[in-house]
């Protein structure tokens, strides 16, 4: 059986990420149902919708929406979990298992550029893992979609529910041993060519470089015919 996507969505614009998404997994990445968790754009068709409250921090919000899409009984009992400005730009027979390398390592890149709420949820979440046993943590904190088992993920997020920002990829992956392949992580985040190839298989976006930058403008070229789970407009 095909895996259902789940993306959490935050409320608020259009959000043209989210339909070049849909396109890129409608095109690419074989599933069941796609599921959007929190807020329904009003162009969107042909998904299932769970609305949730988006009262907390967007880490907060969409650890409740993981939550609610564990607990769902409808929703497949393995899922894909996607946020809405992921793109797979190349056809795949399955979604690979694929993590960031260990979180020492991107614990050192971020902790070199800038501090806050992040980094302080990385480095909270690995010691939690390392009193569970697992001391030389990898991270699944890339911006790809990631498998996931409802149970494992619902005990994961019950474990660690003292973290105001769980790193919840990361702390679901180790316990659930996934291993995986190592890759860089795909977020292109500024509106200059560079970064990335038209070879890559996976792509991320910020919204300025998606609306702005080179990348936005491959993406949308990529995929420029409406899919499945958008009304037709533009």
């Amino acid at each position: 059986m095909e895996l259902d996507i789940v993306v959490p969505v935050r409320e608020g614009a259009d959000n043209e990420q989210l339909r070049y998404g849909l396109r890129s997994w409608a095109a690419h990445l074989p599933h069941g149902r796609v599921w959007v968790v929190g807020y329904l754009p009003p162009w969107a068709v042909g998904v299932q919708h769970i609305r949730t409250r988006q009262r907390g921090t967007k880490f907060q919000n969409t650890t409740l929406a993981v939550r609610v899409a564990c607990q769902h009984p409808d929703i497949s009992s393995r899922f894909i979990l996607a946020n809405d400005d992921m793109f797979v730009m190349k056809p795949l027979e399955a979604m690979p298992v694929l993590h960031r390398g260990p979180v020492r390592n991107v614990e050192t890149f971020y902790a070199a550029r800038a501090a806050g709420e992040y980094l302080r949820g990385m480095r909270e979440t690995r010691d939690l893992l390392a009193d569970l046993g697992h001391p030389d943590p990898l991270s699944y904190e890339l911006h790809v979609p990631l498998p996931v088992d409802k149970a494992v993920m619902l005990d994961a997020l019950d474990i660690a529910w003292h973290l105001d920002v769980v790193h919840k990829r990361t702390l679901y992956g180790n316990l659930a041993q996934l291993g995986g392949t190592e890759i860089r992580d795909v977020k292109i985040m500024r509106r200059s060519p560079g970064g990335y190839t038209e070879d890559d298989i996976f792509l991320s976006t910020m919204p300025d470089s998606f609306a702005a930058g080179h990348v936005g403008a491959y993406i949308r070229r990529t995929f420029a015919e409406p899919g499945p789970y958008e009304t037709g407009r533009a």
